[in-house]
């Protein structure tokens, strides 16, 4: 199995009731019983997975001509939530990305994201990025898992990006749901790998830490928020230089 994406594919970071936080991918290649090949890195955006991420795969594997059973890519995140988010430019990296991977794969399989995505929010921009991660999923020929209505308390950190230790295997168990669908049986579900304890005392330290780095993302929102109107507000007046000038009679 082969991967690309950013830091919801690479994975990594704190326990969850003793659970350790895999990646998606890695989770699947488990249930699948596939060895695992990841390339993804923290922040990428699809110019990273095109630039650095395929090369790296080119250039670093002892057999750059294998074939893969399964493909897996999920970008996105981080280029819709930029301020320069570009729906086209994103088009034309997203399918070269996905013309890699069917080339060496039998199936590919890609990822929509949350629409309540980001502090602040990605807002309407992330149906945009759905919509052309599906047309050109159906165009390539490749899956997609649909992740739209994803989230939870006990599935995304508190700034509604990062999968938790639980989110990482929900959301594999739900991309094995759509290639069992398309004929990939699992040998094993991820959610019957793991074993964990939890008490009143621990659920109520969770939720304390939840609420505050809950508390922290919305102030940094905020702050980010008024930061932009500010910039936008000074660039229409630079724009009309006279607009708050004393009439003259």
């Amino acid at each position: 199995m082969l991967a690309f994406g950013d830091s919801i594919t690479n994975g990594g970071g704190e326990l969850q009731w003793g659970v350790a936080l895999q990646s998606w991918a890695q989770w699947v290649a488990r249930g699948l019983g596939l060895p695992y090949t990841g390339y993804a890195t923290d922040g990428a955006r699809v110019t990273d997975v095109v630039g650095e991420q395929i090369p790296a795969c080119v250039r670093r594997s002892a057999h750059p001509d294998a074939r893969y059973e399964l493909g897996c890519l999920y970008v996105g995140v981080n280029d819709v939530r930029a301020l320069d988010w570009d729906a086209a430019a994103f088009d034309a990296g997203f399918r070269e990305a996905l013309t890699f991977l069917s080339e060496r794969c039998e199936r590919v399989l890609t990822v929509t994201a949350p629409l309540d995505l980001g502090r602040p929010r990605a807002g309407e921009k992330v149906r945009d990025l759905n919509a052309v991660i599906e047309r050109a999923a159906s165009d390539a020929g490749a899956l997609v898992l649909d992740l739209s209505g994803f989230g939870a308390r006990n599935l995304l950190m508190a700034d509604h990006v990062h999968p938790t230790a639980f989110g990482q295997i929900a959301i594999a168990e739900r991309a094995l749901d759509v290639l069992a669908e398309d004929g990939l049986e699992p040998a094993v579900r991820p959610s019957t790998l793991i074993s964990y304890e939890t008490s009143a005392w621990r659920r109520l330290r969770g939720d304390a830490t939840y609420a505050y780095r809950h508390l922290k993302v919305s102030a940094r929102s905020a702050f980010i928020q008024a930061a932009v109107r500010l910039r936008r507000l000074s660039a229409r007046d630079a724009a009309q230089p006279g607009r708050h000038e004393p009439r003259q009679y």
